[in-house]
């Protein structure tokens, strides 16, 4: 059973903590911050591309490489380092993001010489345990079903609201990508209206579906099953695999293995097998490389438009960003440029590295 506790922080922004356990009523929501940044982001059209590109200036003055003593993700007492997080017994918390990329309060774009308009929408960021030491694979297995329990609970929460029409969890891990706080920790961006890449997804996905009465994503599993070459994890209700197509060397998709739009539709056997999947390629990825691996992980799932969507199916995309063990990899020119990925190392090859890594769940 999943407990939560609402409480909202001295600068206005909201808190929201979840247990295996129920919650103390009396704990506090502390914040770096007295007063409210009142962010205000915008959206200017991309005419040749035909999609928004998001503006938000006041994120130049965000928390950026903070002193090694200065985690404000990690709860603790010390006065001199205000935290964002409380002391008491929750596993993981979701809190409104200081410094926004789209804003429920955003108003009034700037007038331009292509359309704008307000970034309407919301960031969070999903702190995933106390422990700052640990990461997502780390965790055991209940704490990582509570966290699928907690992406379905926001996807509810904001995808509830009028102005949000897709919700996406991801987690950017390793300073290789950015990341500049060690704390396992994720965000969510809840838009206004469906991003590119899950627009062309269910693009995709409808066109197959209303050709073949089945998603396009569930057949390309089970044809992954019947070959096995590129397989990690096959269990009763989910899998993890190299997918064919893979554009990033070490690229896994996990899934279930029946089609479920959205986190919320999940059963609690889909979400403990899930969560096996999930820890399992986690697992994988650190032994193989003897080392934190970078790495981003995306969560898809179907717009909150208030559809059915039979034609989505919930999955996480693992994008790590080497090409080899001695090389990092960065876009090139025809990725960033053209859109069009180039591949050096076989799907096929980097499966095999990856089988060949055994890891044991408790």
């Amino acid at each position: 059973m999943m407990h939560t506790l609402q409480l909202t922080k001295s600068d206005g922004r909201a808190l929201t903590l979840y247990s295996q356990r129920p919650l103390d009523a009396g704990l506090v929501a502390p914040s770096p911050f007295a007063n409210p940044l009142h962010a205000n982001p915008h959206l200017r059209w991309h005419p040749l591309r035909g999609e928004w590109v998001a503006y938000a200036a006041h994120r130049q003055d965000r928390t950026f490489q903070p002193p090694p003593e200065y985690n404000p993700l990690a709860p603790t007492r010390d006065p001199a380092f205000p935290t964002e997080l409380p002391a008491g017994d929750w596993d993981v918390a979701v809190f409104d993001n200081r410094f926004p990329t789209l804003s429920a309060a955003a108003h009034d774009a700037p007038a331009t010489i292509v359309p704008s308009m307000a970034a309407r929408g919301q960031c969070e960021v999903v702190v995933f345990t106390q422990d700052a030491n640990a990461s997502l694979g780390a965790l055991p297995l209940a704490q990582i079903e509570l966290l699928l329990q907690v992406w379905g609970h926001r996807t509810e929460q904001l995808g509830a609201r009028d102005d949000i029409v897709y919700v996406l969890p991801f987690e950017n891990r390793g300073a290789e990508v950015g990341v500049t706080l060690s704390h396992p920790h994720g965000q969510i961006y809840a838009y206004p209206e469906l991003p590119p890449v899950p627009a062309r997804m269910q693009q995709q996905a409808l066109q197959h579906f209303s050709q073949h009465g089945v998603g396009v994503l569930q057949a390309l599993i089970e044809r992954e099953q019947a070959e096995g070459a590129r397989m990690l994890y096959d269990g009763p209700e989910a899998v993890a695999f190299v997918p064919v197509c893979a554009r990033y060397p070490y690229e896994v998709w996990v899934a279930t293995r029946q089609a479920v739009p959205r986190f919320t539709g999940l059963s609690d056997a889909q979400r403990l097998d899930l969560a096996r999947a999930l820890k399992t390629v986690l697992m994988k990825y650190e032994a193989l490389w003897q080392r934190p691996f970078p790495y981003l992980m995306a969560w898809y799932q179907a717009p909150t438009d208030g559809l059915a969507h039979p034609e989505w199916h919930l999955h996480a995309q693992f994008y790590p960003p080497y090409r080899t063990r001695e090389r990092l990899k960065y876009l090139a020119g025809t990725e960033l440029g053209a859109g069009w990925f180039a591949m050096d190392a076989l799907p096929e090859d980097k499966a095999r590295e990856l089988q060949a890594v055994q890891v044991e769940i408790e």
